[in-house]
């Protein structure tokens, strides 16, 4: 009996505590043709206020476009000339390190010029030397054979001798 008598008590608690809509039936009220016309009229209203907000929003969307396209060819335009200035800065640096190549080439070819004509003024002079001295000479240079003679008269010559151990040469 409990068994009965709590399924009882479980179903009236839950009938008496659920809420009323759950029995609650609504009954719609009666829609007439002329208020869906009229519905239907407020949609079509609203479709076409829409597309007149979509075209005008499309307008200002093509128009900021048209704005952002002449942008982009004003900075095409400020690369292009910065590329006329790179190019005629890079033909500046290019002209600038000719000539610097130029004028060390020109120093160069200056000291080597310069170097031979005083090597060939010194060989000159070296070969006037030597033709003086008579180098070449079997018998030994004009300086070697002046010692020599002055040795040989040093041997009589006590005066002589004197002056050539001065000058360390006997």
């Amino acid at each position: 009996m409990i068994n009965r008598f709590s399924i009882i008590i479980v179903v009236f608690f839950i009938l008496f505590s659920a809420p009323n809509s759950l029995f609650a039936v609504e009954v719609a009220p009666r829609i007439t043709d002329r208020e869906i016309i009229e519905s239907l009229a407020e949609i079509k209203a609203g479709q076409k206020a829409l597309k007149e907000f979509m075209v005008i929003r499309f307008e200002q969307v093509d128009k900021r476009f048209e704005q952002v396209d002449k942008r982009f060819e004003q900075v095409d335009k400020r690369f292009e000339q910065v590329d006329k200035r790179f190019e005629q800065m890079f033909n500046l640096v290019l002209a600038l390190f000719g000539s610097l190549m130029g004028l060390i080439i020109a120093v160069l070819g200056y000291s080597v010029w310069d170097r031979r004509t005083l090597t060939k003024k010194v060989s000159n002079r070296v070969e006037k030397v030597e033709q003086e001295l008579d180098i070449k000479n079997i018998e030994g240079s004009r300086i070697d054979r002046l010692i020599d003679a002055l040795k040989d008269l040093s041997k009589n010559d006590y005066k002589l001798a004197e002056v050539l151990r001065s000058f360390n040469l006997l």
